[in-house]
């Protein structure tokens, strides 16, 4: 297949280095670039806006399908380890679209050297990861590359569930008006993998978030039902990436007050310290939904009474222009341009 480099519109690095970086895989600019250009048109995949799954349709009904790989760095965190993210991954990338997880597959790429007990502690995490989201691994892969060339260990991650009757849910169906709700703190996934890759101490331990959001949706659908446009969990890229895909998705504005943002203290100083914005830092336990303004108190009360959604808040809303641009106001007063990120922040965060 021929690529013609010269109608990419990325400056860095696609059309001067023709050649794949770290950055393709960090949610950005760079991966789109690289689906709208190489996969989309090679796998004849639809024009419209690409969610976290395929929605299938059946004669029995609807179902959602998704796969994910993992490769974060390191294994074992505050939190989680890589186990849990493959699980947990892929259950919010069914969850996002209303669907009901049901099965997983999971692909393993192990290094050779690897030590036995910790891929049997990887192993045991998955498995009580799916026995607590309630789906089964029902298939799966094992191959071995040489030592030096696989980090330990790879997993891919497919899945399956099950769309309620009359859910349907998108970016491109966000419309002006919207208020965009936040299930809750942002940064922590990142930010734990950072404090460990630094050595850095805080007074509170930063913890991955890594959960299962699918009966957090399931209460949101309860109270919701067809007022919610849209889901989306902000992993990589954030919550600066989801909002401008939803932006660009749906062709309006979305205009966001950083004082409304939850962020832990501790992430924040973090943040501070390395030189990050929170707001493009990943998360595995959150959500962000668009939701039609006359329902939009009862879904955060709903999401306030579930575990998962405790510390829920109004980040903003959808405005009609500018078309697709996102602006936060900023604690003092100003307005900021929150352009979506091109590469990645923090590579080899899930």
């Amino acid at each position: 297949m021929s690529l013609d480099l010269s109608t990419w519109t990325c400056p860095l690095p696609l059309r001067d280095y023709p050649n794949i970086v770290v950055g393709h895989g960090g949610g950005g600019k760079l991966t789109a670039e690289l689906i709208a250009h190489l996969f989309a048109p090679a796998f004849a995949l639809p024009s419209q806006a690409l969610g976290d799954a395929a929605v299938l349709d059946l004669a029995g009904g609807r179902l959602a399908f998704s796969t994910d790989s993992f490769v974060v760095r390191p294994l074992f965190l505050p939190g989680g380890s890589i186990g849990e993210l493959a699980v947990n991954g892929t259950v919010n990338d069914l969850a996002m679209m209303g669907a009901r997880p049901a099965y997983l597959t999971a692909g393993f790429i192990i290094e050779e050297g690897m030590p036995m007990d910790q891929l049997a502690a990887i192993v045991a995490r998955m498995a009580e990861a799916a026995q607590a989201a309630g789906v089964r691994i029902v298939a799966g892969d094992t191959k071995v590359v040489d030592k030096g060339h696989g980090d330990g260990v790879f997993i891919n991650t497919a899945g399956v569930g099950v769309i309620p009757d009359g859910v349907v849910l998108g970016p491109q169906r966000v419309r002006a008006g919207d208020v965009v709700l936040l299930s809750g703190t942002i940064g922590d996934h990142g930010m734990a993998i950072m404090s460990v890759r630094e050595g850095l101490q805080f007074e509170a331990a930063i913890r991955s978030d890594t959960a299962p959001l699918h009966d957090l949706v399931a209460t949101m659908l309860d109270a919701g039902g067809r007022a919610i446009h849209a889901l989306r969990d902000p992993t990589r890229g954030g919550l600066a990436a989801v909002l401008n895909e939803a932006a660009a998705a749906a062709q309006v504005g979305i205009q966001i007050d950083e004082r409304a943002v939850p962020v832990n203290p501790e992430v924040q100083s973090a943040c501070e310290l390395l030189g990050l914005d929170p707001l493009y830092v990943a998360n595995e336990g959150k959500l962000a939904a668009f939701v039609a303004p006359e329902a939009a108190d009862e879904v955060l009360a709903r999401m306030r009474s579930h575990p998962l959604g405790q510390q829920s808040a109004i980040i903003g809303r959808v405005v009609a222009q500018p078309s697709g641009l996102v602006a936060a106001r900023t604690p003092i007063g100003g307005t900021r341009i929150v352009p979506m990120p091109i590469g990645e922040q923090l590579p080899r965060i899930c």
